[in-house]
């Protein structure tokens, strides 16, 4: 399979004001016809339980907020403003300082989450919990020795069976040879080692959409857990990437599997205790709403602009069920994706490293879809 080399790296001399800004190909003309769309968020959904994914996708059944999600939504919401000043003025003071004029903005947008809180001690616990959060990023990072290429960056890419992969990246570092890295942010704590091959797939999802954009494979995929201060680092390759696209499309297929068949079963884990779906889930003595009548052919062709509508934040604790983890990059060791008979069966799979930079361990190897 060819993949076209397109430039993402800016002339320095071009762009004085950001020399390491991403040109990234924009998404199409919004009026040419569209394929169908998945995003990590939805893959995710579907992975986590194909019920789920029925209940945001095909029902589009509204949540309530909570406070775990908006905690996730305020830090990362600092973090990308923290980049907006001058390196020497980025330190943990002005990073608090931020949060509450943040918070007012999210407020004043959704005016719902003025409601999160029972009584000022919730709210002080919480306030507590962002502002614990924000000091750990600085244990683990000196932000005053970067400048992101990007932030909150919206990614896309169709495949050539017609599927578009779409997505939002927290952050991207670009180094002056043009090497890329891709930096997720988690306000969750890092899984343990049988999970974090979970965990590799968001990042192996927008090192997908990223290569087929650019040609070249992203040099580095990080995920910064600030629940716990662990930071994640993986180096992809070529048969990484093959592999997460072949995935991704096995995915695909079984989801449009259930939206012809209608069987979007449900599948219990410690996940449903944080689910706004719980009380309607028949895993639980609930019933689903009826299917939408006229159901959309293809699995979801009818609502490819549901799919993704930007990062979503889920509750603290590891598991991330609106968003996938992410993967890490960082150790030239990689995790065999399940099923490849491409890959050897040697590696051993990201390194995890505490904030100190302490020593890495091998993490389990990737697992297929579900």
């Amino acid at each position: 399979m060819a993949y076209p080399t397109l430039p993402l790296v800016s002339d320095p001399q071009t762009a004085p004001e950001h020399p390491s800004r991403l040109d990234v190909v924009p998404p199409p003309d919004e009026g040419a016809p569209r394929g169908p769309t998945i995003s990590p968020s939805r893959a995710g959904d579907f992975m986590t339980c194909p019920l789920l994914y029925r209940f945001r996708v095909i029902d589009r059944l509204p949540e309530p907020p909570s406070p775990a999600a908006a905690r996730g939504t305020l830090v990362h919401a600092v973090l990308e403003r923290l980049f907006d000043r001058p390196a020497a003025e980025r330190t943990p003071q002005f990073a608090r300082s931020l949060a509450g004029p943040e918070w007012d903005r999210l407020v004043a947008e959704s005016p719902e989450l003025a409601a999160l809180f029972t009584g000022e001690p919730d709210r002080e616990a919480w306030t507590a919990e962002v502002t614990a959060m924000i000091d750990r990023y600085f244990t683990m990072e000196d932000p005053r020795r970067i400048e992101p290429a990007e932030r909150e960056l919206y990614v896309e890419t169709t495949l050539e069976t017609g599927l578009r992969l779409r997505g939002y990246v927290d952050r991207l570092d670009v180094a002056s040879g043009g090497a890329v890295r891709i930096v997720d942010y988690k306000t969750g704590t890092a899984p343990r080692a049988e999970f974090e091959a979970r965990a590799l797939f968001q990042m192996k999802f927008y090192a997908l959409v990223l290569w087929r954009i650019r040609g070249a494979v992203p040099r580095l995929l990080q995920l910064m857990y600030l629940g716990n201060g662990e930071v994640l680092r993986y180096q992809p390759d070529e048969a990484d990437l093959r592999a997460t696209e072949r995935k991704i499309l096995a995915l695909w297929r079984a989801i449009e599997r259930a939206q012809e068949s209608g069987d979007w079963r449900p599948r219990p884990s410690r996940v449903c205790d944080w689910c706004a779906h719980k009380p309607i889930c028949p895993a639980f003595g609930g019933t689903p709403p009826p299917l939408p009548e006229a159901r959309p052919a293809g699995a979801g062709r009818a609502r490819r602009a549901a799919d993704d509508a930007g990062p979503t934040r889920l509750p603290a604790g590891g598991a991330d069920p609106a968003r996938p983890a992410a993967d890490d990059a960082g150790s030239p060791r990689r995790a065999t994706e399940a099923g490849d008979p491409s890959r050897p069966a040697d590696a051993a799979g990201p390194a995890r490293l505490a904030a100190d930079g302490g020593p890495a361990r091998p993490a389990a190897a990737d697992a297929g879809p579900g």
